[in-house]
């Protein structure tokens, strides 16, 4: 299959990027990242999670930051998704005007019940209540199966599981499913056979690709996605970010990383590289650490693309 021309950057590092850090940052700090990264160009930027405070309290000012954003920002230009366990965190989106939510579960029994204390058919009943009403309210869905090609506690994931999650995402009704390497172990081989099998189940224009960069595959394994014809990817700029319930799983792969690949193929992403990296730059410098992004560290080193 030919590559595609264009592909659709969706930018996790405000929620996903962010979930995971101990210092917790101002909601100032956190506006003004997310205008940067709109400044960047990118269209999709997952703004929070409306999650009780104790469960993440990096997320505790959801709705402070989502009005900032919705006033400063607007809703027209860009769009901004926000993750919700349950109808508590539905309800709170709804009545400030989220468009879009993102819902979640996984492949892996014993990782839902380390992360929302349920079962994956448990999962899917809560979420059953959000996406009805969703759907009456016109808020578009769209989910998230973590540990899709391997399990902190179970192990590799059979494709049968990944599919049968997938499925169950779409007959909730979301618009598209994000296939999620939540630690980090993924392979090409791995990527392409289970693409290979994923897609005779799921439309390709519902699948998205989720990959973290742990061991390093991250960029090969979109590559092998992007062979199979996937043209929308979650990265998280700088690659912030991480997973509180999965030891040793660093961050999402960089955002930077993905627009250096598509900038060498000839693939349009509509991302201002300079921009973005003003960004990470920013993000970086309020927890002071080093970016884990290869090509964001040769950037800031040589001035150069």
């Amino acid at each position: 299959m030919a590559l595609p021309q264009k592909v659709r950057i969706v930018e996790v590092g405000p929620r996903d990027g962010l979930q995971n850090e101990k210092l917790v940052l101002g909601t100032d700090d956190k506006f003004h990242y997310i205008s940067l990264l709109q400044g960047a160009g990118l269209q999709t930027i997952e703004v929070t999670s409306f999650v009780k405070p104790p469960a993440i309290p990096q997320m505790r000012d959801a709705v402070e930051l989502f009005t900032m954003v919705k006033e400063g920002l607007g809703l027209n230009k860009t769009n901004f998704p926000c993750l919700v366990p349950n109808m508590y965190g539905y309800e709170k989106a709804k009545d400030l005007g989220v468009k879009e939510i993102a819902l979640f579960s996984a492949t892996s029994d014993s990782f839902t019940k380390k992360n929302v204390n349920a079962s994956v058919d448990e999962t899917f009943e809560r979420m059953e209540e959000v996406a009805q009403a969703a759907k009456k309210d016109g808020i578009r869905m769209r989910g998230y199966i973590s540990t899709a090609f391997g399990c902190p506690y179970e192990g590799k994931i059979e494709v049968s599981k990944l599919i049968s999650v997938a499925e169950r995402f779409l007959k909730l009704g979301v618009y598209e499913v994000s296939v999620g390497d939540t630690i980090g172990v993924a392979v090409p081989g791995q990527v392409r056979n289970t693409l290979k099998d994923f897609l005779k189940s799921v439309p390709l224009e519902k699948t998205a690709m989720h990959f973290h960069d742990t061991r390093g595959m991250a960029i090969t394994n979109i590559l092998i996605s992007l062979e199979a014809g996937v043209s929308v990817y979650d990265s998280s700029s700088g690659g912030i970010g991480g997973c509180p319930y999965a030891k040793g799983a660093t961050g999402n792969v960089a955002t930077e990383d993905v627009w250096y690949l598509m900038q060498s193929l000839g693939i349009e992403t509509g991302v201002d590289i300079k921009k973005l990296a003003e960004a990470s730059a920013f993000i970086l410098g309020k927890f002071q650490r080093q970016t884990e992004s290869k090509f964001l560290k040769a950037y800031q080193s040589t001035g150069k693309v």
